[in-house]
């Protein structure tokens, strides 16, 4: 590792999970009818669709998350809230000219294992008896290894979830405790051996570097017992300390920390430790064994991202459900009211709860597709003029100083990402992002790249 270009390139930057990021939307919020719109052109193009689902409610609160959720032990909010969930469901389906395929669906949170089996087999029966299911499908869901418990998982399968994520982040009790995450190793290992034994074909693990008082000791330790259950991916994310948007961070101090040079030396030497027990790099902090479908759609270069993460499919229509949720139509975006009780008053009185977005341009889009190459194929191209457009080679100036350092290279019509700039595309990406130079914020408004 060059500590040098560490120190260099270690700036805030977006995730990228899409273009424009968040901060960078439009000032005023596309009208329901326009954003409406945007998802019949999408689906007139193609029926097939990925469906997100945010389930937000969690018992705990875990200091280090960043996600939208909202802390309560009482249990009668689940069948109000996937009521709401269920009629703003229907208000795209009214919107649609024929039953959608859904080919990818997600439950994320908080905690979707909040909810009773009994809940979320209301919900899937809810969604799932007004669509079709795509041949080649994938159905996953978020499990915390507390409260995931088998009839969670047998329910699941019953209406075709064969993935699981479960979020880990350390198997060390005193960071556990510190980061005031309730869950053992012992736990983690019994979800993992029950959803095998039910038929799961792909465990996740998210594994989290940089968390307070985590040491190059616990890293070993962790991939040691990770190495017990050989999890099919991993996502191993660097920490985003933004105690200025999550108050809860502000649970410890940056002295508890691993920063800088020492941060980026747990990601190195976990990353040298999955090399070493045969997971392939594949895209910003993913992992994956070689026999799995997102390592081969990779490889193959079908690989996409959304606000899902990494998936092996690409579908043009991406609708998301529930408070704060993203939806993403390819020609614009909309996010939901966050707030719970907003989202479900908004639901009742029969609108769509959005609470901004974004209506892409042609420019957008341009500059959406070759991010989206570089964040999941490492390289892009401007043959097609289609593909080229001003905006795009100012950003393409802007590599300037990362070609020298080696983390870019540059051919006729084609840009490709080094080995060593591997490490750093956030910042390659940030490069071409025309919306984040128009206007560059003053305050912070990103994490970290390392």
């Amino acid at each position: 590792m060059n500590h040098s270009l560490l120190d260099k390139y270690n700036v805030p930057a977006p995730r990228y999970t899409s273009y424009p990021t968040v901060p960078f939307w439009q000032d005023e919020t596309p009208s329901q009818s326009a954003w409406i719109s945007t998802v019949q052109q999408a689906f007139s193009e193609n029926n097939e669709i990925s469906l997100y689902i945010h389930l937000p409610f969690c018992e705990k609160l875990c200091t280090y998350c960043g996600c939208n959720k909202r802390i309560t032990k009482n249990h009668e909010v689940e069948t109000p809230y996937i009521d709401a969930v269920l009629a703003e469901w229907d208000m795209y389906l009214k919107a649609l000219p024929e039953m959608p395929v859904i080919r990818e669906l997600h439950l994320g949170g908080g905690t979707p294992t909040f909810f009773s089996p009994q809940s979320l087999a209301y919900l899937m029966k809810g969604i799932l008896s007004k669509a079709k299911t795509a041949n080649e499908h994938a159905f996953s869901f978020e499990a915390h290894p507390a409260n995931t418990t088998l009839e969670h998982l047998q329910t699941l399968a019953s209406f075709g979830f064969e993935r699981i994520s479960i979020g880990v982040q350390d198997f060390d009790n005193e960071i556990l405790r510190i980061i005031n995450r309730d869950q053992s190793y012992e736990q983690v290992k019994t979800v993992v051996e029950q959803a095998r034994t039910v038929g799961y074909k792909s465990i996740n693990f998210d594994l989290i570097f940089g968390l307070p008082l985590q040491t190059a000791d616990n890293i070993r330790s962790n991939f040691e017992k990770l190495n017990t259950m050989r999890p099919e991916r991993i996502a191993f994310y660097s920490y985003a300390h933004v105690p200025w948007v999550k108050p809860s961070q502000r649970a410890y101090s940056e002295a508890d920390l691993p920063l800088g040079k020492q941060k980026r030396e747990l990601y190195e030497l976990g990353r040298e430790l999955l090399a070493k027990a045969g997971y392939h790099e594949i895209g910003l902090d993913h992992f994956a064994l070689p026999e799995d479908e997102l390592y081969t759609s990779f490889k193959a270069g079908t690989m996409h991202r959304n606000f899902m993460g990494y998936t092996p499919y690409m579908t043009q229509l991406n609708l998301a459900l529930g408070a704060s949720s993203i939806s993403d139509s390819w020609y614009g975006f909309v996010q939901n009211e966050k707030k719970i009780e907003t989202y479900q008053e908004r639901i009742s009185a029969g609108e769509l709860p959005i609470t901004k977005g974004h209506l892409l341009t042609e420019e957008d889009q341009i500059i959406r597709r070759h991010i989206l190459n570089i964040m999941c194929r490492y390289e892009t191209n401007w043959i097609d003029k289609k593909d080229q457009c001003d905006a795009f080679f100012i950003g393409l100036e802007r590599l300037g100083e990362l070609e020298s350092d080696g983390l870019v290279e540059r051919e006729p019509f084609k840009l490709k990402v080094t080995e060593k700039g591997s490490m750093f595309i956030r910042n390659i990406c940030m490069a071409l992002d025309a919306r984040y130079w128009a206007k560059k914020p003053e305050g912070v408004l990103f994490s970290q790249v390392v």
